[in-house]
């Protein structure tokens, strides 16, 4: 059984839906998607989005790429968490996105932010947080939706169960140096700024 967990921030609603296929939760996550950005386009003219990696891209792009009515030259990309390496790294999110998703639709390369892997985790961090807070506009980074994978451990983003950066409240973006799963360096989301989100989509296969 496959199920994709949508869940709208703001109201303490939780919709789950329960596909019995793998391409079921694809055209589920795409159909959702493709609502949050026309309902963002149409109240401020662009649509802000954090997409995590690993399997999230491939069942994203299999229900939303041939949906000719989304809007994609609007779309503004961040990544959930990223790891501190090169672009064109195997282990780069950013990398698995682009060949799933990015070159499929007609997102403008300047609207997908990627992290400066050249510097050290903390100021890689802090310059996504700048770039972050540059493009949403004020003090605090709200996402217009935020797409969220699941590992087995039950770590989302690079969130992992025990690890101190769940304690973390002052930053709205915090590298790890010590990730339980490879490649050690990352970059990822804070709880607070996940919480800030008007809506955050589970999606797990």
């Amino acid at each position: 059984i496959y199920h994709l967990a949508l869940i709208e921030n703001g109201d303490n609603m939780v919709h789950v839906h329960v596909a019995e296929s793998k391409d079921t939760v694809g055209a589920l996550a795409g159909a959702f998607v493709a609502e949050a950005s026309a309902k963002a386009i149409a109240a401020s003219g662009r649509f802000i989005v954090a997409i995590s990696g690993g399997s999230l891209p491939k069942l994203l792009a299999s229900g939303i790429v041939d949906n000719k009515s989304v809007e994609f030259s609007k779309w503004h990309v961040f990544f959930a968490d990223e790891r501190i390496v090169p672009l064109d790294h195997e282990d780069s999110n950013y990398l698995g996105c682009h060949e799933k998703l990015f070159s499929k639709v007609g997102i403008p390369r300047e609207q997908i932010y990627t992290l400066d892997a050249s510097l050290a985790p903390s100021d890689c961090a802090a310059a996504y947080q700048k770039n972050l807070l540059t493009v949403c506009g004020g003090e605090k980074p709200v996402f217009d939706l935020i797409l969220l994978g699941m590992g087995p451990d039950g770590h989302t983003a690079s969130l992992f169960p025990g690890h101190n950066l769940l304690t973390e409240n002052e930053k709205w973006v915090a590298s790890i140096v010590d990730s339980p799963k490879p490649p050690p360096k990352r970059i990822t989301l804070t709880l607070p700024t996940i919480r800030l989100s008007k809506q955050i989509a589970f999606v797990a296969a």
